[in-house]
């Protein structure tokens, strides 16, 4: 059954539909899933790729992930009401909790020391300043918000803490896994308390990128939007390459003002003007000029973390293949029983399978796998060692994890 724009409409009165976790970029990629990469994993981090990218096209990426809302304000404002929510109810100290990030290159010198940090003022008065990573509104004369909408810098962005927790120099295409999206989406007016239970159980840094469609719940983690410039498919099922992703997320989840289509799920939004699909090109430039970030001096022990190179080599290479780390620039998939990974999720997908992750910049990025279910590289190691009987010692484990902390 094809999903018209005029049934979308019905939903977001009666089902609101909320795709913020998986962010234009969202890029379902992250996780671990660990069955192998590229021995020379230092040339995919390396730095910044934009051969092949006019300069200009890269800055205008940058300027569409941060600050481009394809017009869903009349989603977030009209339908959900946030606007209404953030003024009466959202103070900063609130705001930072739920995960939000504030870019500390756009506050005056000592503003925090001046403000009510309790008080849902003076988050309209950092939403006026574009201060809030992720979030665009319009605030008119009398400090009343009129407009609201999400960018996506919301879930794909974070600081580095330079002030405070949760407010610095912004951090492109870091996972925002502070960010409690169901959270957030719950204080919607809206929602029945059936639909408010749905979103509160995801929990910060998770994301259900299909729960509008299909009714099911399933939340993902919140996925890093580097290290994609050597990679075909940005998902975790492998169903497109980046800008199908981002036209998916803009469309039917951030509900920007484009057009979608997709048979193998139903799927077909037309709307005019089409404020998305002119801006993928430039969104994919900009997205492919991030660099996965090195780990930190002293993360990991290099002396083990060189034995565990050689054991990744006979054990893992198989499936993260070469340089781009991953078999599915070849067009292989897996199917969950192969890795022992919960299936539900791909059961909603056009393609019903999983497809290797590559391993990039693993330090920053817990917890793995699409569901979150390892907590640790060490969990990781531990879940593969079993299921695809590895026979790994308990030293050698140790190794092999020192080697995916050095990506």
């Amino acid at each position: 059954m094809v999903v018209e724009i005029q049934s979308l409409r019905r939903w977001a009165r009666h089902v609101p539909i909320y795709g913020i976790g998986a962010v234009a970029l969202v890029v379902l990629t992250a996780g671990a899933a660990f069955r192998g990469y590229a021995t020379n994993h230092a040339a995919l981090r390396g730095a910044a790729v934009t051969r092949g990218h006019p300069a200009d096209s890269v800055a205008d990426g940058q300027r569409i992930f941060r600050f481009d809302t394809f017009g869903d304000e009349q989603f977030w404002t009209d339908t959900l009401h946030m606007n209404q929510v953030v003024e009466q109810s959202v103070d900063p100290t609130t705001a930072l909790a739920v995960g939000l990030k504030v870019d500390a290159d756009v506050l005056p010198p000592g503003i925090l020391q001046k403000v009510d940090l309790k008080s849902p003022a003076t988050t309209v008065a950092l939403l006026k300043m574009n201060a809030v990573v992720g979030i665009q509104a319009t605030v008119d004369s009398n400090n009343h918000i009129t407009h609201l909408g999400i960018t996506c810098a919301f879930c794909h962005s974070s600081v580095d803490n330079s002030v405070m927790a949760g407010i610095g120099h912004r951090r492109d295409g870091w996972p925002n896994h502070d960010l409690n999206v169901g959270g957030i989406v719950a204080l919607s007016p809206v929602l029945s308390a059936v639909q408010k239970a749905v979103y509160e159980s995801w929990g910060p840094g998770k994301y259900d990128p299909r729960y509008n469609l299909d009714g099911k719940n399933g939340a993902l983690v919140i996925p890093p939007a580097y290290g994609l410039a050597h990679v075909k498919n940005e998902t975790y099922t492998a169903e497109g390459p980046i800008s199908y992703w981002n036209a998916y997320v803009a469309v039917t989840q951030m509900h920007g003002h484009g057009n979608f289509s997709d048979p193998r799920l139903g799927i077909a939004v037309t709307q005019s003007p089409d404020l998305v699909s002119p801006k993928l090109a430039a969104l994919r430039a900009y997205q492919h000029s991030l660099a996965a970030p090195p780990p930190p001096a002293g993360s990991f022990d290099a002396v083990a973390s060189g034995r565990g190179r050689a054991l990744f080599g006979r054990r893992c290479i198989s499936c993260h293949v070469s340089v781009t780390g991953t078999d599915n620039n070849s067009g292989k998939l897996h199917a969950p029983a192969e890795t022992g990974v919960d299936g539900a999720y791909a059961a909603r997908t056009a393609t019903k399978a999983y497809r290797t992750t590559p391993l990039r910049a693993l330090w920053q990025h817990a917890p793995y796998f699409h569901d979150g279910s390892a907590a640790t590289l060490a969990d990781v190691v531990t879940h593969y060692n079993a299921v695809r009987k590895l026979g790994l010692t308990a030293a050698q484990q140790h190794d092999l994890v020192e080697y995916l902390k050095s990506f």
